[in-house]
């Protein structure tokens, strides 16, 4: 599925791209995007939990995510549909805000191990450059990696569970 693009911009200048290595198994981290449970805990900035977390992990399957801040409100939900899901290496979904005229965006999640080790990707194609670069002006990639920070802290204590 793509967004419904502006025609004339390519691809590569509304895209962000974030790579991160784990060390971790890629099931874990996989897993961590695939429960509602493991999903509060560590996606978005630190100080916003995910406090509605509605999915339907299964390609088709929908999803509805909002976060609360530090003054207590919770901000507006976003979410999509899984369009792609390869247990282990690939999650494709569509994001977006439910705010009308809100635009589109699709991400891809790749988990690619090696020895253990997981270099998560997270490939991210908005709909509009100025979509991206409003994103990326707000904290967009600051909070995806913060993010990250808290699935390593996941993925780490699902890691010290396996081994008990």
């Amino acid at each position: 599925m793509q967004v419904n693009a502006v025609a004339s911009e390519p691809e590569s200048q509304r895209e962000v791209v974030i790579t991160r290595v784990f060390d971790a198994p890629a099931r874990f981290l996989f897993e961590a995007y695939s429960k509602p449970e493991h999903i509060m805990r560590w996606f978005g900035p630190k100080g916003w939990p995910v406090t509605l977390c509605e999915m339907d992990f299964r390609v088709g399957g929908k999803f509805r995510f909002a976060m609360t801040g530090p003054s207590g409100r919770q901000n507006t939900p976003f979410g999509g549909e899984y369009l792609e899901i390869v247990p282990n290496k690939k999650i494709v979904y569509d994001n977006g805000f439910e705010t009308k005229g809100a635009g589109r965006m699709v991400v891809t999640v790749t988990f690619d191990e090696k020895a253990g080790k997981t270099t998560l990707t997270i490939h991210t194609v908005f709909e509009s450059i100025a979509m991206r670069n409003s994103h990326v002006s707000r904290g967009f990639e600051q909070g995806t990696n913060s993010g990250l920070d808290q699935l390593g802290e996941l993925a780490g204590e699902m890691a010290r569970r396996e081994q008990a």
